[in-house]
């Protein structure tokens, strides 16, 4: 679907032209949007008000968003954290919601939102993100390693495929939409991506995870019918596109747009073909009645991900950013990564009150 890019310029004028790199590179599909983000090379701050809401993502450090500046400002909805099913559910079917509380509490008192990201992966060799009850042969362990291409085991990532751990997590999202639905503004689902095949885990096929996952979709929208809700969906094990193209990334797009469950993704990476051929470009060519949100992430500010880098002599992207998401994603939401010294000196000045 071709699609206007909107571009705002310095006086406020907005411009409305082809996005850059859908005829370019045409000939190559793999290329097709790797120059689309020249269109927006020319923002700058501040960024316009728009229909975008913006919230700062802080991880599981809750104690970062006291006294931060997003509280006093009218361009930030409010914060996004992070929350372990394991400290959600320190035993089978008994739930503590008590960090939830305190953080949605705080939040009110500045007339800011909540938006829970929900963790059942991790990406720290000691860091099992799931209740221990789990983690027995009853829920054939309830975990497995996340695996790098070298071996390395880089964290533990709830066995989604499995439809008994499904059962524990629908519960879980029951648990947690009978006191909040309505109550937050949005929870979204952590990322589709894992380190796991059929050699580190026998139980697990793509096929099998790509069900599981639309499984736990449908239980995310059954538990928060007045909530914003969004599955992080940005690649999925088994396929690679545009060339290996095996439906499981793309039927997660068209199974939240079914079920009312919004779609999302960290890393807003606007030079990065894996990034570009995959979520980036089911965001822009899809139409969506649901909410579609994009995360800017450690590194992002620089181009990269994943990364605690400090660059001191640098241009600000942020202005590009947003108009990438706003011109070329149509997101409905932006979450804003607390990485300093980004956030601080190219976010804030970006986004001034008005």
């Amino acid at each position: 679907m071709r699609r206007l890019t909107v571009l705002h310029t310095a006086l406020g004028v907005l411009l409305l032209v082809p996005p850059l790199g859908e005829a370019d590179e045409a000939d190559n599909p793999a290329e097709r949007y790797l120059t689309a983000h020249e269109a927006y090379a020319d923002a700058t701050c501040p960024i316009p008000v728009t229909d975008i809401a913006h919230f700062v993502y802080f991880a599981r450090d809750r104690a970062a968003m006291h006294g931060h500046p997003l509280l006093t400002s009218n361009r930030f909805a409010g914060a996004q954290i992070m929350y372990s099913w394991r400290d959600l559910e320190p035993r089978r079917g008994e739930y503590d919601f008590t960090l939830i509380r305190e953080d949605a509490a705080y939040l009110a008192r500045f007339g800011k939102q909540l938006f829970v990201q929900l963790q059942d992966a991790s990406f720290r060799p000691r860091h099992k993100p799931v209740p221990p009850y789990l983690v027995s042969p009853a829920f054939d362990g309830g975990v497995t390693e996340q695996v790098l291409e070298d071996g390395a085991v880089e964290g533990w990532v709830a066995k989604r495929w499995s439809p008994v751990v499904q059962e524990r997590f629908a519960a879980l999202l029951a648990a947690l939409g009978a006191e909040f639905d309505g109550r937050i503004t949005g929870l979204n689902l952590q990322e589709s991506t894992i380190g796991v095949s059929a050699k580190t885990d026998p139980g697990f096929s793509p096929q099998l995870y790509a069900d599981g996952l639309k499984a736990n979709m449908r239980a995310l929208a059954a538990a928060f019918p007045n909530t914003t809700k969004i599955q992080y969906a940005n690649f999925m094990p088994g396929e690679w596109l545009p060339w290996e193209d095996e439906g499981y990334l793309r039927g997660l797009y068209e199974h939240g747009e079914a079920v009312g469950v919004g779609l999302g993704a960290p890393d807003l990476l606007m030079e990065r073909k894996g990034q570009l051929n995959h979520a980036l470009a089911l965001m822009h060519e899809g139409t969506f009645s649901v909410p579609i949100g994009i995360a800017v992430q450690d590194g992002n500010y620089i181009g990269q991900t994943n990364t605690q880098r400090r660059v001191e002599m640098r241009d600000s992207i942020v202005p590009k950013l947003h108009a990438f998401a706003e011109g070329f994603l149509y997101v409905d939401y932006m979450f804003w990564s607390n990485q300093e010294p980004y956030f601080e000196e190219d976010v804030l000045p970006c986004f001034a009150n008005r």
